[in-house]
């Protein structure tokens, strides 16, 4: 199948997408709405025959089956010998779903009540601190514990009417530092988020945390939470049973913002809103089941991606949400691809015999125009581009900010696929009065050889039901691309080597351990360390 879409790919070269509207109805072909999400895939170098292609790729490489495997609580996490239940987290009211023999949907609503009645406490003043009500929410976290909420929360802005909420992720002392400064202790909730209570990084800053709250907090660890799995360890930290939010090892980290994890933004929207959150998670997941493969939007974003990096061999993919609070989005999507589709052999240990995922990267409209969108116009490598952007904001004073805004965001895409030619550089230069060599010079600066693809994925508003749809949208259109290449996207080996050699390289920089077994760049950076230590920041 791979073989018939390089053929497909060899035959559209030199083909403009533009033209491919010449067909009446393309735009509607190539797109997929559900539950007042649309996604146009139009803009692509993608036609009739590709776009069978890809569907019978799909088909042939097991998706419906392993789709299917999935939702049914199956070890499909095959390295691991794991279910793949991160959806179960947000279909409280869902059948039940057996693990190794046992119900989890019943722990599942039982956690769900628990989140539920302490964010209540914390927002209405019934759970106080030291000094009083709680003002200010501290989530200690690292990779899919930091980058859900703190996405979530940032996303959900209109809706936060909670206390304050910081996070910190960098073992960097000066995360922990500038977020703790300026809050008032006594009035502080912490929430330590570490499945093992052993992630090195984040068990250094909940130390931190505790010894600044212990300065003026007689009992801290009653101003702690732990969404963890190890209770013991979390009662030797201080925090009590009651405050401690296990999960299964069923919910890979990534995936984990629909549970415990997502205390934080629950506490910052309520848990009405959460509730809609997860909604939509499960309204996406609803879909993802049921439609058939052409016309459903999982699959038809994974297939475009597909297209795009292991057929056309574009090596990058840029996320471009025109909404500021979406700003963490990008980041939130490179883990989630990145860390699972990162890999080098398929299920069976066998090399790939196709690239694995692409690099994600991107950053917010209309930033990003004055950044990058030089490369990705005129650059020399296309940038396959999936531009995201709400029909109308939350501030309806500002309704003529948006209107600019989403003028940008499409006007930006049709700019990829029409482009600007030589003859209709010359004439803009001609009209500014340049003549001869010197017009000739100019027009060619302002050339866009256009014909770049990109998508777009447009929606009402951008309510927590809206970002449980898209959040869910993109989980699903992983799983689809590492079905297709037969990769495992639910286990991240390759984070492992670095964290174990960082164990042994602190006490190689503290003189315990002998520098004589590295080579030759780690001593001469370890020297320069060692010889700059203790010298004054000024």
């Amino acid at each position: 199948m791979w073989d018939v879409l390089k053929d497909r790919r060899e035959a559209l070269e030199g083909k403009d997408i533009l033209s491919l509207f010449d067909r009446a109805d393309r735009a509607a072909a190539y797109s997929v709405e559900t539950d007042g999400v649309l996604l146009d895939y139009s803009k692509t170098l993608i036609d009739d025959a590709a776009c069978s292609a890809l569907v019978d790729l799909a088909r042939s490489s097991g998706v419906e089956e392993r789709r299917a495997a999935m939702f049914a609580g199956k070890p499909i996490n095959e390295t691991e010998g794991r279910a793949v239940l991160h959806t179960a987290l947000r279909n409280p009211d869902g059948p039940a779903i057996e693990v190794e023999g046992e119900d989890i949907m019943s722990g599942v609503r039982d956690t769900l009540a628990r989140m539920r009645s302490l964010a209540e406490e914390v927002r209405s003043g019934r759970f106080e601190g030291a000094g009083g009500t709680i003002e200010d929410v501290v989530n200690i976290g690292i990779g899919g514990s930091h980058l859900g909420p703190e996405m979530g929360t940032r996303a959900l802005g209109p809706y936060h009417d909670g206390p304050r909420c910081h996070f910190v992720s960098n073992v960097d002392g000066a995360d922990i530092h500038d977020t703790l400064s300026g809050l008032d202790p006594a009035r502080t909730l912490v929430i330590v988020a570490s499945k093992t209570f052993t992630t090195i990084e984040t068990m250094t800053n909940a130390r931190t945390a505790h010894d600044w709250m212990a300065k003026a907090v007689a009992e801290p660890g009653a101003q702690f939470v732990a969404l963890s799995s190890a209770t013991e360890k979390a009662a030797e930290f201080g925090i009590a049973p009651e405050r401690v939010f296990a999960f299964g090892d069923w919910v890979g980290g990534r995936y984990s913002m629909w549970g415990p994890i997502g205390l934080a933004l629950m506490i910052a929207i309520g848990p009405d809103d959460f509730d809609d959150f997860l909604r939509g998670g499960a309204a996406m997941d609803a879909h993802f089941r049921a439609a058939p493969l052409a016309g459903n939007m999982p699959v038809m974003l994974a297939l475009t991606g597909i297209w795009h990096h292991q057929v056309c061999g574009y090596p990058t993919r840029a996320v471009l949400p025109y909404d500021q609070r979406l700003a963490r989005l990008p980041a939130y999507l490179q883990q989630l691809e990145m860390e699972s589709n990162g890999k080098r052999v398929t299920m069976t240990g066998a090399p790939l015999s196709t690239q694995s995922g692409p690099v994600v990267w991107g950053a917010p409209g209309t930033n990003g125009q004055h950044a990058f969108y030089q490369l990705i116009h005129q650059g020399t490598q296309i940038v396959p581009c999936e531009f995201m952007v709400a029909a109308r904001g939350h501030e309806p004073d500002l309704a003529h900010h948006h209107a600019l805004l989403a003028a940008n965001c499409l006007a930006q895409s049709e700019a990829l696929m029409r482009g600007r030619g030589l003859d209709a550089a010359r004439a803009l230069m001609a009209q500014a009065g340049h003549e001869g060599e010197e017009r000739e010079r100019q027009a060619r600066h302002r050339v866009f050889p256009g014909n770049r693809p990109s998508t777009t994925l447009i929606y009402d508003l951008l309510t927590p039901f809206r970002l449980g749809q898209i959040v869910a949208l993109y989980e699903h259109r992983v799983f689809v691309e590492g079905v297709i290449l037969g990769i495992n996207s639910f286990d991240q080996w390759g984070v492992e080597l670095g964290k174990e050699l960082a164990g042994t390289m602190a006490d190689v920089l503290s003189g315990d351990a002998p520098l004589d077994a590295k080579d030759g760049s780690t001593r001469q950076l370890v020297t320069f360390v060692q010889s700059q230590r203790g010298r004054s920041a000024l």
